[in-house]
């Protein structure tokens, strides 16, 4: 159908192309929203394996980059990759922390080798789409993404206590710093509003930074020298390529199917788009798996879409994805400033730990979240979690548990992440199975 001579055509709200002086202000919004995921979680890894202060430096600007430039991709979309909705693209909280285990098991270049792996897999299952998403019920999703969050508060404590015998008397100072710079947060959390609250994080972690400096609490790291902070490829050496030590990190490839789902039905409906999951869970996927393999090369984690920015959305009622295109010019902006990107690199160990416990209490209340919506008084529901929990959280609470074992055991079983989703995926399909076992376990709830 054709326009009228003389009325312009209708143009969708997703389509919207909005004037500058209203662009600019609602994309710094968007970026705001999202920006401390990707520096807080830049910051841990740095820390955790070692790096120092000017590679973390480059780390962040390569991340930086990547989340705007996949905002681009997902905002107009290019044959088939990208959804054109306003979305934005993050290092996802449990993909990195996947990546962190990785890399501090088996090394940061198997880590990088393994983001190579699970982007590429998710291009291969794209046409299977339909058929995985059912093994990820919120059941299995949920006590994954709990799981996940439980084992990173480890790493996230390591951050501040240290490690070996520095981990058996750890220094009051950097105890008393990472809980000023949680309560920070928390202040934060109570005071501010709108796109402010939802950087909470970075503002808190911001604080905890200036009150260690001025208090003697901690000081910054150098970041050696003043030259680019800018990507370097290949920052870890090449990538070496295990599939048992990627395993962790492939499952969470899968299981991220159905939570894309989740995300861009939700989008969809947030913008006044009719939701087509078939449609477009594919373009969303394969714009996070073009970008991880990008990403892979300069030394990030899976890079995954967001639904951080629909309370957005909500919130100002603009639903433009040249909106969130906007925000990610300016990520990319940001990213090539060397020395924002230095000076936020250098921040104490003991502050990065301390917003670290925020991030990863939070996915772990993510997953909790997730398990509600599953039917957790028959059905088997209970027993599949209960069962799958103990095998996820055993290797947590006594890590020498599968010391005895073969190499391939250790990696596998020793993985709470991977022991608790496989689990919960093979119960899970168990107990649909036979109708008998359903009814029993729903007779006894």
């Amino acid at each position: 159908m054709t326009a009228a001579a003389g009325v312009p055509p209708v143009v969708h709200p997703v389509d919207e192309r909005l004037p500058w002086r209203r662009l600019v202000p609602l994309s710094v919004q968007h970026v705001l929203a999202m920006i401390a995921t990707p520096v807080s979680t830049t910051f841990l890894t740095g820390q955790a394996i070692g790096l120092s202060a000017g590679r973390t430096a480059a780390l962040l600007s390569a991340t930086l980059i990547l989340c705007g430039a996949g905002a681009l991709l997902q905002s107009f979309g290019v044959r088939g990759v990208g959804a054109r909705l306003p979305f934005v693209m993050l290092p996802g909280g449990a993909a990195a922390a996947l990546f962190l285990q990785i890399a501090r098991a088996h090394g940061a270049a198997t880590a990088s080798g393994s983001v190579l792996l699970a982007a590429a897999l998710l291009i291969a299952v794209v046409p299977l789409y339909r058929r995985i998403v059912p093994l990820f019920p919120p059941l299995v999703l949920g006590t994954t993404v709990l799981l996940i969050g439980v084992s990173m508060i480890r790493v996230a404590a390591q951050l501040i206590t240290g490690t070996g015998a520095q981990a058996v008397r750890p220094a009051p100072s950097a105890v008393v710093l990472a809980g000023v710079t949680v309560a920070s947060t928390v202040l934060c959390f109570l005071l501010l509003r709108g796109a402010w609250r939802q950087s909470a994080v970075l503002i808190g972690m911001a604080a905890g930074a200036v009150i260690a400096v001025t208090t003697g609490l901690g000081s910054f790291a150098s970041s050696g020298g003043h030259g680019s902070a800018l990507p370097s490829p290949l920052p870890f050496g090449a990538p070496r390529f295990d599939l048992l030590a990627a395993l962790p990190l492939l499952v969470f490839a899968l299981s991220s199917l159905a939570e894309a789902t989740g995300q861009t039905v939700l989008n969809s409906e947030a913008v006044g788009r009719v939701p087509d999951a078939a449609r477009d869970v594919p373009r969303v996927v394969r714009a996070d798996a073009l970008v991880s393999l990008v990403g892979a090369l300069f030394g990030t984690s899976l890079l995954v879409t967001s639904s951080e920015n629909i309370g957005i959305v909500h919130l100002t009622g603009v639903r433009s994805r040249f909106v969130t295109a906007g925000a990610g010019v300016l990520l990319i902006v940001t990213g090539l400033v060397a020395p924002l990107s230095r000076l936020l690199a250098g921040i104490p160990q003991p502050v990065v730990g301390g917003s670290a416990l925020v991030i990863y209490s939070a996915i772990t209340v993510m997953g909790i979240r997730m398990l509600q919506r599953a039917d957790l008084a028959g059905r088997g529901e209970s027993a599949v979690a209960a069962l799958a929990l103990v095998a996820g959280l055993l290797p947590v609470v006594v890590p020498t548990l599968y010391l005895g074992f073969p190499g391939w055991v250790q990696t596998v079983l020793g993985s709470g992440v991977v022991a608790g989703t496989l689990t919960g995926v093979v119960l899970h399909a168990l107990f649909q199975s036979f109708p008998s076992a359903r009814g029993r376990a729903s007779s006894s709830a």
